[in-house]
C-alpha cells in the first residue's frame, strides 16, 4: 500500500519537487510490475517446477516397485514412524524384521517399516523397492508434485514482488539522502548570515 501513497505526488502543486514527480513514475510502475510481472514469473516458475516434478514422479515409478513381504518378528517397541509422503500423516508403521523377494527375484531379509498396527509372524504388507529388492521410499504421486509446484510458482511470485518493491525502496531512500545533502549544502551556504540585519543587500 505504501506503492500507492507515492501516486499522490502527480498532483499540481508549486511546491512539486522533480524529485516527487521521479517517486510518483516509481510508485507506479513498481505497481504494474508487482501485479502483472510477479504472476508470470510465479506462473513461469510454477510450470518449470512441474515439469521437473512430474517427470520425477514418472522415473521414481519406473525405478520403484511395490513388493509384499512377510513380517517375521516385531522389533522392540520402538516409536512409531508416520509417513510423511502419505495423504494421511496419520499412518503409523511399525519396525519389524520381514523377507520379501525383490523386482529381480532375489529373496531379502531385514528391517522394514510395515503399516501394521500390531504386526504378527506372518503378516503380509506392503513395501516399496528398487530394482534390486532394496527397500526404499514411496515414489512421488502426482498430486503431491503438483502441490510442491504450486507453492514453488507462488513462492517465486512474492519473491519477484518482494524485490521490485526492495529496489523501489533504495532507490527512494538514495534520493531522500541526496535531498537532504542538498539542503545540507544550502543550509551551510545561507547559515553564517541568518537572521543578520541587511543580509542579501
Amino acid at each position: 500500500m505504501r506503492t500507492l501513497g507515492g501516486l499522490w505526488r502527480w498532483r499540481r502543486n508549486p511546491l512539486r519537487r522533480t524529485t516527487d514527480l521521479v517517486e510518483a513514475w516509481l510508485a507506479l510502475v513498481a505497481l504494474l510490475l508487482i501485479l502483472f510481472v510477479a504472476p508470470v514469473v510465479g506462473a513461469l516458475a510454477g510450470g518449470v517446477a512441474q515439469d521437473a516434478l512430474q517427470q520425477a514422479v514418472r522415473d521414481q515409478r519406473k525405478a520403484r516397485h511395490l513388493v509384499t513381504a512377510t513380517v517375521v518378528r516385531k522389533l522392540d517397541d520402538s516409536p512409531m514412524d508416520a509417513d510423511p509422503e502419505t495423504s494421511s500423516s496419520r499412518m503409523v508403521r511399525s519396525r519389524v524384521i520381514a523377507d520379501w523377494t525383490g523386482p529381480d527375484g532375489t529373496a531379502q531379509h531385514g528391517q522394514a517399516l510395515a503399516n501394521l498396527k500390531v504386526p504378527h509372524r506372518g503378516d503380509h504388507f506392503g513395501i516399496w523397492t528398487d530394482a534390486h529388492g532394496r527397500p526404499t521410499v514411496r515414489p512421488l504421486d502426482s498430486a503431491t508434485a503438483t502441490t510442491h509446484a504450486v507453492l514453488a510458482g507462488f513462492g517465486a511470485a512474492m519473491f519477484t514482488a518482494g524485490l521490485v518493491e526492495a529496489a523501489r525502496r533504495v532507490v527512494v531512500w538514495r534520493m531522500v539522502r541526496r535531498r537532504y545533502a542538498r539542503w545540507d549544502q544550502a543550509w551551510d551556504r545561507a547559515g553564517p548570515d541568518w537572521g543578520r540585519t541587511g543580509t542579501g543587500s
